[in-house]
């Protein structure tokens, strides 16, 4: 009997660690590459943020703190509060304009949403350089809208609508309301329909319902979408270069300049590492609130 109990005892440690050594293998690839692709750069872009630049950009390993300070100059306070006032705005747009949307997608029959979800991903199919070139036509002094506007007579004279904030809050709007919809699509279409009617049926209105159950309910798929768009819009620099004519500077367009332009690669590193301090903080916030990591993905 105590033979048969080892020998058991024997099968099952066996078991386990042939069991231990099948996830290992499955998530060394994962895991690899997350070192890699993620972990490591992220160590050098620390590691560089402290160093010193050289003549010709050259980086002399000397350790230093300057590259920080010198973010406190009014100039680069200023590129990080546009950049934070920007992706702002367009979170705010893209969220107010995409919940409706989603609301109506998630309603309609089967086959209606699963069209309307393929038209609102072709801009996601579309090369960002033709659609930003076709809001380029679309906005500037003799294009469409304002040759429209002219000749119905209601403006006596172009509009300013190019290489300003408006252009670039436009153009990252179009680009990603796709990002936003999709996750509060998901949260409504898994709402349940039943707390909805319970609600209607003891008394509450179409706003307090909303107000009460809907809202809430939803809120993980707003919180996604807010993440969503926030994070790519403030390091996003190519829309503000073609629609904010060079005028309009975030923290993106700042870090490209410093790594090609300026070659001065330490001072680059160190915005590097304060855009993914704020993307980490918005992330926290975000799991704060209440918000699951798993609907990022949704």
């Amino acid at each position: 009997m105590q033979k048969s109990n080892e020998k058991k005892e024997f099968h099952r440690s066996k078991k386990t660690k042939k069991e231990m050594l099948t996830q290992v293998l499955m998530r060394a690839p994962m895991c690899v590459w997350a070192l890699l692709f993620i972990l490591a750069p992220m160590v050098l872009l620390a590691f560089m943020s402290f160093m010193t630049k050289g003549p010709l950009g050259i980086i002399q390993y000397k350790f230093t703190t300057e590259n920080y300070k010198d973010m406190a100059d009014a100039v680069y306070a200023t590129v990080i509060k546009q950049s934070l006032v920007v992706a702002g705005w367009t979170t705010l747009l893209t969220v107010l304009l995409g919940y409706p949307l989603a609301n109506f997608i998630a309603k309609v029959k089967s086959k209606t949403s699963t069209i309307l979800t393929v038209l609102l991903m072709l801009p996601l199919w579309v090369s960002g350089l033709v659609v930003l070139y076709s809001f380029v036509i679309l906005l500037n002094n003799s294009g469409i809208i304002n040759t429209v506007l002219l000749n119905l007579g209601i403006i006596g004279k172009p509009l300013q609508m190019l290489y300003n904030n408006f252009a670039v809050v436009a153009g990252m709007l179009y680009m990603f309301l796709p990002f936003a919809v999709l996750p509060m699509y998901s949260s409504i279409e898994k709402l349940d329909g039943g707390l909805i009617e319970a609600s209607k049926d003891l008394g509450a209105g179409p706003v307090k319902t909303f107000m009460k159950v809907t809202l809430p309910l939803t809120s993980p798929g707003i919180f996604a979408a807010v993440i969503l768009t926030f994070i790519p819009c403030i390091g996003y620099y190519m829309v503000t270069d073609m629609l904010g004519g060079g005028t309009n500077m975030m923290i993106g367009n700042l870090i490209y300049r410093q790594f090609t332009i300026s070659r001065n690669w330490p001072f680059g590193a160190a915005l590097s590492m304060v855009l993914a301090l704020i993307i980490l903080l918005m992330v926290f916030i975000y799991t704060k609130l209440g918000g699951d990591l798993d609907d990022l993905g949704a």
